[in-house]
């Protein structure tokens, strides 16, 4: 692995330890909690962590097929072993693929019906910044069920 390679590793290193270490949190939770919500939140836990999951995996074919990832809309709710074997999937997947992208590396995307090309480079910052969003929020649930949220922060990886 050259330098910029390992910097690019690193980088992104901790985006699926913190969705890991998050879905690990929450498998010690009762259904009841696992429906928790609170105001500005995506959705419930259960939910705001399978939809994490899901984008990822869209972003993933993005960016590696240039196809999203579209999960059958009659789909049984993923049980938290599928989705810890999607997030390591994934986060494997994105930290291989990263350094691969070319600064013209460009997918399409339709954005509200209208078919846009986005430089994958994009995407791959969309996948850090739209987990941490929704990672926060559900350490905010954790937070006001009294349950000590882990600790995400990056430094907490190395």
């Amino acid at each position: 692995m050259n330098e910029t390679d390992r910097h690019t590793h690193n980088a992104l290193q901790p985006s699926p330890m913190g969705d890991l270490r998050l879905l690990e949190r929450c498998a010690e939770l009762t259904p009841e909690q696992l429906d928790a919500t609170i105001p500005g939140a995506y959705s419930s836990i259960y939910d705001t962590l399978q939809h994490i999951v899901t984008t990822e995996q869209s972003y993933f074919s993005r960016i590696s097929t240039g196809q999203p990832y579209r999960r059958p809309s009659n789909a049984p709710r993923m049980t938290q072993a599928e989705m810890a074997d999607a997030l390591r999937a994934t986060g494997s997947g994105l930290v291989e693929w990263a350094p691969k992208i070319q600064a013209g590396d460009m997918v399409e995307i339709d954005w509200e019906g209208t078919p846009r090309a986005v430089p994958k480079a994009i995407v791959l910052a969309q996948v850090i910044n739209h987990a941490t969003e929704h990672r926060e929020q559900i350490k905010a649930i954790l937070t006001q069920l009294g349950i000590e949220p882990p600790d995400l922060q990056a430094w907490s990886f190395f």
